[in-house]
């Protein structure tokens, strides 16, 4: 079932993509935890039950993003928390992004506040140039930008220690710069079509 889902969106997308009228956008919520994450550490052989001691912090840093399929641009937003009106905030200024005279399409998955109630007038307001595709329940994987998430704990926070929240912020910050250009990486990292 969820194959034939994923090809009904995916012939979606192919024929929206050669379209020129439209610009097809990932978009996702991530946190970036401060104290990072463990891929790889040496242990002495003698050590059978090695203990990994973590930062004793929960901070992180949430953030609205999403990828421009066509091109490999991001645009993020930091957000103190996720909620409808924090998502109307990010999507103004992703329509601020828009290529003149595009639409754009954004593929998204069905978390409670891209549904809420709240947008409705907003979505209407703005109904002739943004258009909202869902994924299917459960399927993260589906979504293009979840790579762009994987990537970047890969070169931000894997195997790093962060002795305070700053050091975080300026990591992350460095590589959305990066990012917010159009570059091939991420073009070819979210690839679809």
């Amino acid at each position: 079932m969820l194959n034939m889902m994923y090809r009904s969106l995916l012939k979606k997308l192919q024929r929206m993509a050669k379209n020129d009228k439209f610009e097809i956008w990932s978009l996702d919520e991530a946190h970036f935890q401060q104290h990072g994450t463990r891929c790889t550490m040496w242990v002495a052989p003698e050590n059978k039950d090695p203990i990994q001691l973590l930062a004793p912090t929960r901070k992180s840093v949430s953030q609205f993003g999403a990828v421009n399929l066509s091109v490999g641009s991001l645009i993020t937003q930091v957000a103190e928390k996720f909620n409808a009106l924090t998502f109307e905030s990010f999507l103004k200024k992703l329509l601020s992004h828009r290529a003149k005279g595009k639409r754009m399409m954004l593929i998204l998955d069905n978390a409670r506040y891209h549904h809420a109630k709240l947008l409705k007038p907003f979505l209407h307001k703005h109904c002739r140039i943004l258009k909202l595709v869902f994924l299917p329940p459960y399927s993260p994987n589906l979504n293009p930008i979840e790579r762009v998430w994987k990537l970047t704990r890969r070169l931000c926070t894997h195997n790093r220690y962060f002795a305070n929240f700053e050091q975080l912020v300026t990591a992350l910050s460095r590589q959305m710069d990066v990012w917010a250009t159009p570059n091939e990486t991420l073009r070819r990292l979210c690839c679809v079509i």
